[in-house]
């Protein structure tokens, strides 16, 4: 059961880390709120600027297809993925939800490259904001603990 726990203490470091991300621009001041803790955060681990390569795209079915060619140049050390999909009225949320996220997935499993997800999916706009700077961070630190675990199992 420790070892389920230990990797709570793992000190990341993002020095010499290439990073991906993809943001959706679709819920805009969400995504850009998102992408500056992520930015933020990839740099308070040691992530250079001039490292972080920054894409946007219309929206969170398009995240997927960005990653996957970012992830097909076989630069990066990690992506992240970064977007904001509010529950309306139709059955729209769950396709657009589920599709991203599956989709994610899929590039991270067949390129075998770690994928942040934070494409964030709520039911109100106050969920939203009350998650972006948080999930950012998140995003950030998911991406460079599993690279510096990928590295080790190469």
């Amino acid at each position: 059961m420790q070892e389920a726990n230990k990797g709570a203490d793992i000190a990341l470091d993002g020095r010499g880390l290439r990073i991906g991300i993809v943001q959706a621009r679709f819920n805009e001041d969400i995504t850009n709120a998102l992408a500056q803790a992520c930015r933020d955060e990839l740099s308070a681990l040691g992530v250079l600027a001039v490292d972080i390569d920054h894409v946007s795209v219309p929206g969170a079915l398009e995240v997927p297809v960005a990653l996957q060619a970012m992830a097909g140049r076989q630069r990066y050390h990690a992506l992240v993925a970064l977007g904001c999909i509010i529950r309306g009225e139709t059955y729209h949320f769950e396709l657009v939800a589920n599709e991203s996220g599956a989709c994610v997935s899929r590039v991270a499993l067949d390129h075998r490259i770690p994928i942040a997800n934070a494409i964030l999916t709520t039911e109100n706009l106050e969920q939203a904001v009350a998650r972006q700077t948080d999930k950012g961070r998140d995003a950030a630190r998911v991406a460079v603990e599993m690279a510096q675990l990928l590295a080790t199992l190469s």
